[in-house]
This record gives C-alpha cells, structure tokens and sequence, in this order.
C-alpha cells in the first residue's frame, strides 16, 4: 500500500479510537476488560482488520514485496523504506527443531500466524543445533542438509506473515551445543582444552565458528532460492546468545572475540545489521554504571556493555531483562523498579556513549516465581512498553523488545516458564495488540515523502504517548 495512503488510513483508525476513548473515559490499560473494549471498538471500525483474524490482516496492511526491503539502523532508530520501524517482537528458539519434523512443523505455521495476528514483526529464533539431537552442524562444518531445510522453511513462512527474524549463531550455555561443544570437537580434533571459554580464545575454535557462520550466511533457501545474506526477512545476525567470558572479568577476551566475529560477519554480508547478544551488564570501562547491574556478580560476567557495542561492525544494542533470575525469584514492586531504571540507564547509554538503537531482546516473568499471576506478568509488559514509549516520545535509542517467550497451544512441554500462549491469555494478548497498534501507527506516520502533513502535532500524539498506558 502507498505510504501516505496507508498513513491516513491509520490515522482514521487512531481518531475512532481515540474519540471512543474519549466518550467512555478509558485510558490505555486499565484493566482487561476495558482494554477488549477499546481493541474491539478499533476493529470494528476497521475495514482492514477484523476481530476473526486478529489485530492485523497480512494481506491487507502488510507491505508488498516489492517493498520487503532491508530493516537498517540510521542514527538511533531503526528504518525501512526510509520510515521508522520500532519493534514489537518475540522470542520462540526451537523453531528449527519443530520444522525438521513433519509431526510438528504445522506449529511453526501456527506461532507465525497468532504473532502477526497481534501486529507481532520480529522474531529472535536461533540458526544453530550443534551436535545435539535434530542437529544442524553435526560436527565442524559437517550439516544435516534435512535440519538446514527446515531453517529454510522456517525463514520462507515468516516471510509469508510479514516477520523479520534475529537468527541467533552459537549458545553460550549447554542448550543446543553451545560454546561447550565447540570445546569437545576441539578436544576430539587432538586440542588440550580445559575450559569453556576458550571458545573465544583459541583460534582453532574461533575457525570453527567461522565456519558456521560463513555456511548460514551462503546458505541459499531451498523454498525462496534467496541466499540468506540476501534475505531482507532476516532483521540481524545475532553473534551469540548470552555471551559470558567469566575465567576473564576484564572483558579484554570477549571483546577481542567481538571485534573479529563482528568484522567477520560484515566481510561476508554488509547489507545485514549485525548485534551481539548480550544480557547488557556493565564491566570494567563504565565503573559508574555498574549501580545499575542487578547483583555485584554481573560485574564478573566478562561482559562490557558500552565498551562491546564500541565494536566495529556492531550496529545495535541488545539487552536482556530478567528480574526473577538476577535479583530474587520472588515477584514484588523492586522488579518493575528494576526493570525501569535499567531499561532506562540503556537507552541513555545508547544515546549518549553509542549511538545506536537498542532493543530489549528477552523480558519475561515466570509463572514457576513464588508470587506469581498474570496481572503481574501483564504490569512488567506494561511497564516495558511504557517505558519505551517515553523513550519513542524523545526521539530516542529505545527501539523495541522482544517477548520471551511465544508458543502456539499445544507446546506446553516445551514450555520453561515464560511461555505465553495468546489463545489462553486474553488479557496479554490484548496489551500486546494494542502495543503493536501504537507501533504500527508511529511506523506509518508519514515522513519527509509525504503530503499529508504529519509532522503537525495533533491526538495521534496523545494516542501513541499517553502516560497512563
């Protein structure tokens, strides 16, 4: 659809909302069932979305492909087609795993469809499975050309539903192989290794690595025959989930690994934006900052915020947010305190030592905390959400999050706590619709192309900015 067309069409939208707030005194999320009122009475006004397909039809809002072009970052935001594009995303890892299999390969289908139904556009999974059960790389540089497939497949359907993807290269924990089995194929290959980490160190390795990642970026889709460094449904190449060097608290190992793996991924794909996965703890470069670390182990990690995301070939922050995990797994007010005044330290350190946007790329409560319901699980979403608004409302780095973690039903055994099934939490679901509404909007708004006026300050901006989400 034409940029400005599409811009006034949404602005209309936001009128009948806005004005149908304004006759029933509802003022963003103040409980479930004022929320349903208001998504309801947007979609009933709505000739492009409809209740039985959810906050948005792809179909009809979603870009054509023509216009599927590369998401880059410009100064701190992020952008399209030379329009904003803030984030409002998810996590689900295993959809790999799911796709190699034809029993459960309808679910990958199935959690693509329910994202977009709520105006989801990006999801972080991960490229990797190294030398585990269903694995991708089942030794150095040896692959399961079926498993490659089934990245394949999943790449096309999220393509199909208008999502970009974070495909997440290596693990730093167990889980899927990670960094310790590069340490067993190393051992196995006639290396005396004795520590985990030296992942990041050893050059044999470092060579492994490299490895994979050159065959992921060259792979060449066997549904869409796009090579994947090519591939604009791809958002980013995450370097690594959750990199942690602790046998080096000084941070010089991991961000040397960085500085390489970083200008590696560049030498073969300059068109993909490239992040590195870290939690966000701050180390030894920004002693004043470490106030903000959730516990003095943080600082021990080998993780360096401002200093990693210095790297050359870095082009946006990631941050992780898990109170229950770092602080105490018992719920209580000093989480959603935490989780403000850290979001916030980020997005001031984006913009004023980085330049770059940031986004929260795993936030989640567990429903295993003592303490636990799902009005505190939909508050901490609230107060993500808000607090990126504020940021959005200054022009600033705060460029989006990513839920940890979505499952279409029927997955509960997969399930570690965090998952969020849309279809058996209404209430969630609708925070996340109305979030992605007000995302959608900003992104649309018109820009410099356009005559429709929309610098002009008008309700739009009591609409995407309200302080009492």
């Amino acid at each position: 659809m034409d940029t400005c067309k599409r811009c006034f069409i949404l602005s209309l939208f936001f009128f009948m909302v806005f004005f149908e707030d304004l006759g029933t005194n509802v003022h963003g999320f103040q409980g479930e069932e004022q929320i349903e009122t208001t998504v309801e009475d947007f979609l009933d006004h709505s000739p492009h979305f409809t209740i039985a397909q959810g906050m948005y039809d792809v179909e009809e809002v979603g870009d054509d492909d023509d216009d599927w072009q590369m998401v880059q970052a410009k100064g701190n935001q992020f952008v399209v087609n030379g329009q904003p594009f803030y984030v409002n995303g998810f996590n689900t890892y295993w959809l790999m795993v799911f796709a190699a299999d034809q029993s459960t390969r309808g679910k990958v289908s199935e959690l693509f469809q329910q994202a977009s139904s709520v105006g989801l556009t990006v999801c972080r999974t991960w490229a990797f499975n190294d030398g585990q059960w269903r694995a991708l790389q089942k030794s150095p540089s040896v692959y399961d050309e079926e498993v490659f497939k089934a990245l394949d497949f999943v790449v096309s359907e999220a393509k199909k539903y208008k999502i970009r993807l974070i495909l997440s290269l290596v693990n730093n924990w167990d889980a899927y192989g990670g960094k310790a089995q590069y340490v067993k194929w190393g051992n196995a290959s006639g290396l005396n290794l004795t520590s985990d980490d030296e992942f990041f160190s050893h050059p044999t390795l470092r060579s492994y690595y490299k490895s994979h990642v050159k065959a992921v970026l060259n792979r060449v889709n066997t549904f869409t025959n796009i090579t994947y460094k090519n591939d604009p449904t791809i958002f980013a190449w995450e370097l690594m989930n959750e990199p942690r060097c602790t046998s080096d608290p000084s941070g010089d190992t991991l961000q040397s690994w960085i500085a390489e793996m970083a200008a590696y991924v560049k030498s073969l794909d300059a068109k993909h934006m490239v992040e590195i996965g870290l939690e966000g703890f701050y180390g030894p470069s920004a002693p004043a900052r470490t106030q903000f670390n959730p516990n003095s182990y943080a600082t021990q990690v080998g993780t360096d915020f401002i200093r990693n995301h210095q790297a050359l070939g870095v082009d946006f922050a990631s941050v992780h947010i898990y109170a229950d995990s770092w602080i105490s797994p018992t719920i209580s007010d000093a989480h959603l305190e935490f989780t403000k005044s850290w979001m916030e330290a980020h997005i001031e350190d984006a913009e004023k030592y980085l330049g770059m946007p940031v986004i929260f790329s795993e936030f989640g409560v567990s429903r295993k905390d003592p303490g636990y319901n799902s009005s505190y699980r939909d508050t901490l979403i609230m107060t993500v959400y808000k607090t990126l608004l504020n940021s959005t409302k200054k022009g600033g780095s705060g460029a989006g999050s990513l839920l940890w973690q979505l499952f279409p039903d029927g997955t509960d055994y997969m399930d570690d706590g965090y998952a969020i099934v849309l279809a058996k939490s209404p209430s969630t679901s609708n925070l996340i619709s109305l979030h992605s509404t007000r995302v959608a909007i900003f992104n649309s708004r018109c820009s410099w192309k356009c005559r429709w006026g929309c610098r002009k300050k008008n309700s739009l901006e009591t609409f995407l900015y309200h302080d009492d989400l």
